[in-house]
């Protein structure tokens, strides 16, 4: 992937680039079929794994529109988009991958209008969760919720654009809507109990992970009420092995911390029984899991296998042992080789990281997606 440093040019001169560049892969210009309809769109929900920029539109303490994020993301020529990567995300990943001509574009973003919103539409946020309280310390955030409100605004969009029958074709046969949520709500928000109301103080995991799941229950109904019928739901990953966790617990690189991890292993197990529920009771719907919990796990147990220098060293922050601490910024110390490295920052994977994650979600057997994988989802 090439990269072009730009020092001194122009704001304007930087919003031409990324407006251009994200048109970067086209078939049509305007990213549809001679039917009008797009050839394959990704409605993107989620937290700062796959948010593609609408915390920049949002007062919030949790951006990544600051250097060097976005280093390595070519369709911008390496300026910020608020991705919290070196790249792209595991959602650009897949939309490439599945013939998608454009990257969903964030739903806050001005230009996310008109027929553009038949590639998709990216609803997440960084520091959002399940529940409407996590993030709180962030300030500003999108929660699940919200976001499923915005789906329901860009419903009515698609009617508008495409007429009501069509639209409701387009959502049900070739859109895939895609969920990575949850890991805030265990690190923003049942593990910081100050700062939310004392959540672990009055609630058992049990509750709060019953709480989760009622919550993502309805919003998932939510979305199937508004014609949506291929889901990909991503579980919680191993956050007790995340190099910010490593390094405020001062372990050892080969060493994870414990709870974090318990409480992501505990609600992952309720929510693959979750999706076997909806499968079961949505008809028409398919509700794919995606184990990111074990996939993530491989890379960082095995990462020297998968060409990779470190598991537990944040390529792109500060301080502590594996740059844990403070998130990836200017003045941030950087590795020198970025794909060497399975976290971009003390959170997120890098772009590396990401492309394998991706290729198991596309093409990998039932250990990692199942019942089916996308590109199997995508020909339903």
């Amino acid at each position: 992937m090439g990269m072009t440093r730009r020092t001194n040019t122009l704001p304007l001169l930087y919003s031409l680039i990324l407006v251009v560049g994200l048109l970067k892969y086209n078939a049509n210009a305007d990213g549809t079929d001679d039917d009008g309809l797009g050839q394959g769109a990704s409605f993107i929900f989620g937290d700062s794994l796959v948010d593609a920029g609408n915390n920049n539109y949002l007062p919030t303490l949790s951006r990544a529109n600051i250097r060097p994020n976005g280093i390595d993301f070519a369709a911008s020529g390496g300026t910020p988009t608020g991705r919290y990567t070196n790249g792209r995300t595991i959602g650009d990943i897949v939309g490439e991958e599945l013939g998608q001509p454009n990257y969903a574009l964030p739903f806050l973003a001005p230009n996310t209008t008109g027929k553009a919103i038949l590639s998709g539409v990216n609803y997440a946020s960084g520091g959002g969760g399940i529940l409407n309280a996590t993030g709180r310390i962030f300030v500003n955030r999108l929660s699940m919720d919200i976001q499923v409100d915005y789906f329901n605004i860009t419903r009515k969009q698609l009617d508008q654009l495409v007429g009501p029958a069509k639209a409701r074709n387009f959502l049900m046969k070739k859109s895939i809507f895609s969920i990575t949520i949850g890991a805030n709500d265990f690190l923003n928000n049942y593990m910081l109990p100050v700062l939310s109301i004392g959540a672990r103080i009055t609630e058992s995991p049990d509750g709060f992970i019953d709480d989760m799941l009622n919550h993502l229950r309805n919003q998932l109904t939510r979305l199937y009420q508004l014609d949506a019928r291929k889901f990909v739901i991503g579980n919680v990953g191993p956050i007790g092995c995340i190099p910010y966790q490593k390094t405020i617990n001062q372990l050892n690189q080969d060493q994870c911390v414990d709870l974090p991890n318990k409480l992501a292993k505990q609600y992952n197990g309720r929510l693959k029984d979750l999706l076997a529920e909806l499968n079961d009771n949505l008809k028409g719907a398919t509700f794919v899991h995606a184990n990111v919990y074990d996939l993530v796990m491989e890379l960082i147990t095995n990462y020297d296998k998968y060409g990779f220098a470190t598991a537990s060293r944040a390529c792109c922050g500060n301080g502590g042992q594996f740059a844990g601490i403070v998130p990836c910024g200017p003045t941030s110390s950087m590795c020198g080789d970025r794909s060497k490295h399975v976290f971009w920052d003390p959170y997120h994977p890098s772009d590396a990281a990401n492309v394998l994650l991706a290729k198991q979600l596309l093409d990998g057997d039932t250990q990692y997606v199942s019942p089916m994988n996308l590109r199997q989802l995508k020909e339903l």
